[in-house]
């Protein structure tokens, strides 16, 4: 419980710093066994969008088809009824797809898929 609380405070620490960056609206979004894939608008563009967990060489990470200048972000994935989750990741460079490596938020959606519909991304630029 105190890991927990520790993680939620920094993380409301770190959100009273950050800045929304970009928008991703969820279009379609299908599970598989071991990530999901669909997708995805960012500024009217569509793009494809995988989720999936993190490996044990990878930390948590990012990688977005358009120009994003942090190193680390703060993905805050909301939707129907205010809920929402949160996690931070690294950006690791530019993909043609949205590449979101993370075992926090792969969890939650395999148990929240259908009320998560934006991904917003904070940084501090």
């Amino acid at each position: 419980m105190f890991l927990i609380s520790a993680k939620h405070t920094k993380l409301r620490i770190m959100n009273n710093q950050l800045k929304k960056t970009l928008t991703i609206k969820i279009k379609r979004l299908d599970m598989f066994p071991n990530h999901f894939f669909g997708t995805a608008e960012i500024n009217n563009e569509e793009y494809k969008i995988n989720i999936q967990g993190q490996s044990m060489l990878r930390n948590k990470l990012i990688k977005l088809p358009i120009e994003f200048r942090d190193e680390k972000a703060l993905l805050h994935l909301s939707g129907i009824n205010g809920t929402f989750f949160e996690d931070i990741v690294n950006y690791k460079g530019k993909s043609e797809w949205i590449e979101i490596d993370s075992d926090g938020v792969l969890y939650y959606l395999a148990d929240n898929q259908d009320k998560i519909n934006t991904i917003d991304v904070l940084s501090r630029f």
